[in-house]
């Protein structure tokens, strides 16, 4: 069977990255951090290259690379939240010690790395409702938010 792992630029940050992003999802894990046996471009022997975890079933590789690639709005996780005590929870977790808010439930932590904190109500009123003129309002509320607020999507939703 084929497998695919997403690799994660770090700039020599990958283990702490790690730490934090297990930290962020239940039963997420881990898997291993190795440290290279030789000298590359980026790293001394015996220093970590790489730590692999898994976040909700899905594995994800950092790799200690340096400073000379940067992160962008362009690729992000998405974080499905039940309810809106999740979506605070993992919003000032990830913004916090120099993240970053954007609009409509992005933002960065603090390696730069772009998350989405989307909830499933929010794709509920938006995406799934048979009712457009609810829809419409519900996305137009959303575009205002930073973090999603999911009591003024409902609210906005309604009319």
């Amino acid at each position: 069977m084929t497998r695919m792992t997403t690799c994660i630029w770090s700039n020599y940050t990958a283990e702490e990255q790690a730490k934090f992003y297990t930290s962020l999802i239940p039963d997420a894990r881990i898997v291993r951090v190795e440290k290279t046996p030789v000298d590359t471009p980026s790293q001394k022997a015996g220093e970590v290259i790489i730590a692999e975890i898994e976040l909700a079933g899905h594995r994800y590789l950092l790799l200690n690379g340096g400073p000379m690639f940067r992160h962008s709005e362009a690729v992000s996780f998405v974080i499905h939240t039940r309810d809106q005590a999740e979506t605070d929870r993992l919003w000032a977790a990830i913004t916090a010690d120099g993240g970053e808010e954007s609009m409509c439930g992005w933002c960065k932590d603090r390696w730069g790395v772009s998350w989405q904190v989307t909830p499933d109500r929010l794709l509920e009123l938006i995406y799934d409702n048979p009712d457009k003129d609810a829809a419409r309002r519900a996305m137009t509320a959303m575009m205002t938010m930073r973090k999603i607020d999911i009591a003024a999507i409902e609210a906005a939703a309604q009319g």
